[in-house]
Parts: C-alpha cells; structure tokens; sequence
C-alpha cells in the first residue's frame, strides 16, 4: 500500500486544486469580449467557472492525480522511495496563463529515489500515462452508456490529452524513459493515446 507524508498530502491537494482552478479559468474567460467598456479586462463568468471547476475536479484533477499516484505506486513496488512534490511556480503561472486563454500545465512530480532498472524505470513512466488511457476508456464508455453529456466529453478529452502529452520522448516527460526502455512500450501507448485524441474532435 502506497504511504504519503503530510507534505505530500499537502502538495497532492495543492496541485489538484490549482490545475483544476486553472481549466475552470481557461474555460470560463472570454477574451473576444474584451473592450474598453469592460476596462480592457476579458469577460468572466463566475457561474461557467463554478461549473468547470467541478467538472475539472473530477476529470483532470482526479486524472493528475491517479497519473501521479500510478507513478508512486509502481516505484515503490520496487522498493524505491516515491515522492510528489508541487511545483508551486508552476501551479501560479498556469492560473495566470489560463486567464490568458492559453495553460501549459506541469503541477508537479514525483521524486524516485532507489536503484531501478531500465524496464522497472520504464514501467514506472508508463504507469501514468496508461492510467489516463484507462480513464479515458472509462469516460468514453459511460459517455455511450448515458450520452454525450459535457462531464463525461470533457472527462475523456483531457485524459487522452494528458496521456499523450506525456508521452513527449524528451526529458523530463515520461515518453522519454519508455522510450529507453522499449520502444514497443512506447509506440503501444502513443497510438492508444493518438487514437483516442483523434476520437475527441
């Protein structure tokens, strides 16, 4: 069973919060209507944002999160110490981003400490990206279970987004130690990721 400490906990909370803040801004500013009229600030409806942050809550913050926690508890299956940290600049700049309709989003990460192996290494990496793959599976097939309600859309985009997005074979993403470690591995969960984002429009 995966052990967290209060700080980690703190973080945890601290970046599921932020990103999920952060979508709901993205989603609830409305840069076309800026005008003198309003001061030269973009139009924001508070009751778009209430509604986005709870649906973010339960789609990308619970999609971070399980990334995340995916990570921890395949590391310290092999008895490596596995920690997530916030990035708390980071967290700032994507709520001061999503006010600007754009979001490059990075809350955090967990911190491995231990001797792994490559394939262990790799299929630490690919732990997370394979939990949003799983997610968004879970959101589309209740979206064809109960309709396309924006909840469950929404909840299946991000999660093939962040799936692939993670993928990037490049330090520090997590493409780039699957990559290393088997390039089966890493086309596999590309073209899963790819298909379901191309699913999305």
């Amino acid at each position: 069973m995966a052990q967290f400490s209060s700080r980690e906990m703190k973080d945890l909370a601290k970046a599921w919060l932020a990103i999920s803040a952060a979508f709901a801004f993205l989603y609830s500013v409305d840069l076309s209507r800026v005008s003198i009229f309003s001061g030269g600030l973009p139009f924001f409806s508070f009751s778009q944002f209430i509604l986005f942050f709870l649906i973010s809550l339960f789609t990308v913050g619970t999609g971070f999160l399980l990334h995340e926690l995916a990570h921890k508890i395949v590391a310290q299956k092999y008895h490596a110490r596995a920690e997530f940290h916030s990035f708390d600049f980071m967290l700032i700049l994507a709520l001061v981003m999503s006010l600007f309709g754009f979001l490059l989003a990075a809350p955090g990460a967990v911190f491995i400490q231990g001797r792994l192996s490559r394939r262990q290494n790799g299929l630490v990496s690919v732990a997370g990206p394979l939990v949003n793959i799983v997610l968004a599976a879970l959101f589309l097939l209740l979206t064809l279970l109960f309709g396309n309600a924006l909840f469950l859309r929404f909840g299946f985009t991000i999660n093939a987004w962040l799936a692939l997005f993670n993928m990037i074979p490049f330090m520090p993403f997590d493409g780039a130690k699957v990559w290393q470690w088997s390039k089966g591995a890493y086309f596999t969960t590309v073209v899963l990721a790819l298909i379901f984002v191309l699913m999305g429009f």
